[in-house]
């Protein structure tokens, strides 16, 4: 699939006014992109939003993540339409719009809601069939990119050190222990939105990593935050308290959580500091405070063997 670059914001701009002026004829025009990335162009107009997935998006495979979200109603959010459409190079899907998380205000941060939708996420069988989760595989990916841009950076070498340490399935190198749970893939509070805006009940957005797979991955972002010293304890305490109160299964229901997070956490720690060290680098400027937090995580782990996960 080829991609016409310069064409796709214009073209996926008159799209989604088109697809919204379509729902509802009242509608109060005004556009935004909310994203523009090689990975994801989004563009909301009005109550609409377009996103143009990553050039390299598997057809097949998105539309079955698509049809998932639809038939979660209260997980994930709904699509407006039931399947992916081509629009110079890039498959594009059509949602409604929701309020997202404000990242100014942290002690509003939605933990609770966030662990509660993700319980009730890997409680649920999948409802379609859908491939496997991607989180591994974009974990590599991150990886692979390190090596390719900063392989001489005095940080690459305990972030690669720390991949290696880890399980195989951790690397998206062999099939994960657990090949049923369905699973979010990525999950940040960059992926809840209020839906009905402003109000609405918390939902999941972003199906593009959806996928059966281990369900601990989904924790680990916040668990790895909060070994790192960047994730407040009370809030990961939130978290995890939510988590184990909706019966969520990618933990015990007591007692101590990590041997079941420690793999997943260890593989996001080292995916955010193989991107912060590429990101670094390709703007050429020092490491910042957390960056170097993330890269000493790194350092520590690959002195320690992993455990294995479970739960």
């Amino acid at each position: 699939m080829t991609t016409d670059a310069p064409a796709l914001l214009p073209a996926l701009t008159a799209r989604v006014r088109e697809t919204a002026h379509a729902r509802t004829p009242a509608c109060p025009c005004g556009a935004a992109t909310l994203a523009d990335r090689p990975d994801a162009t989004v563009v909301r107009h009005a109550g609409t939003v377009a996103k143009a997935h990553a050039a390299d998006a598997d057809r097949a495979e998105l539309s079955l993540r698509v049809t998932a979200a639809a038939r979660l109603p209260g997980v994930l959010l709904p699509p407006l339409t039931p399947a992916p459409v081509d629009l110079h190079g890039r498959l594009v899907t059509y949602w409604p719009y929701g309020t997202p998380v404000d990242p100014e205000d942290p002690d509003a941060a939605p933990w609770e809601a966030a662990a509660t939708l993700l319980a009730r996420l890997h409680r649920t069988p999948a409802p379609a069939p859908v491939p496997a989760m991607r989180g591994p595989a974009k974990a590599a990916l991150a990886a692979a990119r390190l090596r390719a841009t900063a392989p001489d950076h005095p940080a690459t070498a305990p972030v690669l050190a720390a991949w290696a340490a880890l399980p195989a399935w951790a690397r998206g190198e062999a099939a994960m222990p657990d090949p049923t749970t369905l699973c979010h893939g990525d999950l940040h509070l960059g992926q809840l939105i209020r839906h009905p805006a402003p109000d609405g009940p918390w939902l999941l957005i972003d199906v593009d990593d959806l996928g059966t797979g281990v369900p601990a991955w989904d924790l680990a972002r916040p668990a790895a935050w909060y070994a790192c010293g960047l994730l407040p304890p009370e809030d990961w305490h939130r978290f995890l308290t939510a988590y184990r109160a909706g019966g969520g299964p990618a933990v015990p229901a007591a007692g101590d959580p990590w041997p079941a997070l420690d793999v997943p956490a260890r593989a996001l720690t080292v995916q955010t500091a193989a991107r912060a060290v590429s990101k670094a680098v390709l703007e050429d400027r020092p490491l910042d405070e957390v960056e170097r937090s993330l890269v000493d995580a790194c350092a520590r782990m690959a002195s320690v063997r992993p455990a294995a996960p479970r739960g």
